[in-house]
């Protein structure tokens, strides 16, 4: 019997990673062994940074209300204990959002936690 081979297949899947690597430089994007290594690669580095971009995000977050509450003589850490001791449910988006681009609000949550 002769040997059976899924050409269909084997084409679809080709096709479908020289399609992800659209857009690479030079043999990247159109031979086959490279390309595929390519896109293994970058799937990697897109799922690491799926997770690191939430604790890059997190430290600009906390970089951003420090740098608000220290114009108003605190520091982070002392402002964020306030702030829960408070009760106020504001998370650290919102607060550097505030300190950003709304002093005045956060010059009132500031004297209000003080």
């Amino acid at each position: 019997m002769p040997r059976s081979v899924n050409s269909v297949a084997k084409r679809a899947r080709r096709k479908r990673v020289l399609k992800q690597a659209k857009g690479y430089f030079g043999r990247r994007k159109n031979v086959w062994t490279v390309a595929k290594n390519a896109v293994d690669k970058a799937m990697q580095y897109s799922y690491r940074d799926r997770r690191n971009k939430k604790r890059t995000f997190r430290a600009l977050w906390i970089t951003r209300i420090n740098a608000g509450a220290r114009l108003y003589g605190m520091s982070y850490s002392q402002f964020m204990g306030k702030v829960k001791a408070n009760g106020i449910e504001l998370n650290r988006k919102v607060l550097a959002d505030l300190a950003m681009n709304n002093p005045e609000a956060f010059k009132a949550i500031v004297n209000k936690v003080k």
